[in-house]
């Protein structure tokens, strides 16, 4: 299938591994030039380099914290008209709603609501003056189905995919689509450390706690990163114009009902 995406530019956020580092690695076989972002400037250059070796693709480096202004900043800098943005932050932690503050919501509303905002605000109008645009943001099957220890978590990405669901509607005439990409549980550092920290408190293994969490998958499995990429080159192709405002759960089918 010809995506039609080569030659676009995509910014990727918190690319240096898992999820967002799958997106942008399939965004660059398919011959787009990539702007990713992440915090640590060691491990996001050394992911440049492998996507770079990897596809042959332009593959640029823009460290910096995409949740802060400073961040946003430098990323824009280094990619300032994107044909393809892929929002995605790292989650708030997990714990009881009576121990958070006013503080611990304000920073994950910054994270997982207001910063794709804020970048969607700074690339959508030049996308629609070029009547193309994609938009994929990275939220969490918790939108769908919500999980109760991430409760921070729930209600920031709940708020991203209200404010989409409104503004994909306005846009969509220009050829510019924003749509949301959900996943539950895929063989990511930070699947392996939640589980290395679980298995710790619990007395078991790391091995034998992901094998009951792929039992628990109608897939039988866990989910491979690269799957997810595959899935936002899907929703940002050239011929994927006519899907708008959709929430794209990958999960494995751990999602139980006869409509998604």
């Amino acid at each position: 299938m010809d995506t039609g995406l080569h030659g676009k530019r995509a910014l990727v956020c918190a690319a240096s591994k898992g999820l967002g580092r799958a997106c942008a690695m399939a965004l660059a076989r398919e011959g787009v030039a990539v702007t990713i972002t992440a915090r640590t400037a060691e491990a996001l250059q050394r992911t440049a380099d492998e996507i770079r070796a990897a596809t042959g693709a332009t593959v640029t480096a823009a460290p910096g914290d995409i949740t802060t202004e400073d961040g946003r900043a430098a990323a824009l800098a280094a990619c300032p008209d994107p044909d393809i943005l892929v929002n995605n932050a790292g989650g708030p932690p997990p714990g009881d709603f009576r121990d958070w503050e006013r503080d611990d919501w304000i920073k994950a509303l910054d994270a997982n609501m207001l910063t794709p905002i804020a970048l969607i605000r700074a690339v959508v109008d030049g996308m629609a003056a070029r009547r193309f645009g994609r938009i994929v943001n990275i939220t969490s099957a918790s939108v769908k189905s919500p999980i109760p220890t991430l409760g921070m978590s729930n209600g920031a990405r709940a708020g991203l995919t209200g404010f989409v669901g409104g503004l994909a509607r306005q846009v969509a005439r220009h050829n510019v689509t924003i749509n949301n990409l959900l996943p539950g549980p895929f063989l990511t550092d930070r699947l392996l450390s939640n589980a290395a920290a679980a298995a710790e408190k619990a007395g078991r293994t790391v091995d034998a706690l992901l094998e009951e969490r792929a039992q628990q998958s109608p897939a039988g499995r866990v989910g491979d990163p690269a799957e997810f990429g595959d899935a936002c080159v899907f929703l940002c192709a050239a011929s994927s114009g006519f899907i708008v405002g959709q929430n794209l759960l990958l999960d494995g089918g751990a999602f139980n009902a006869t409509m998604g």
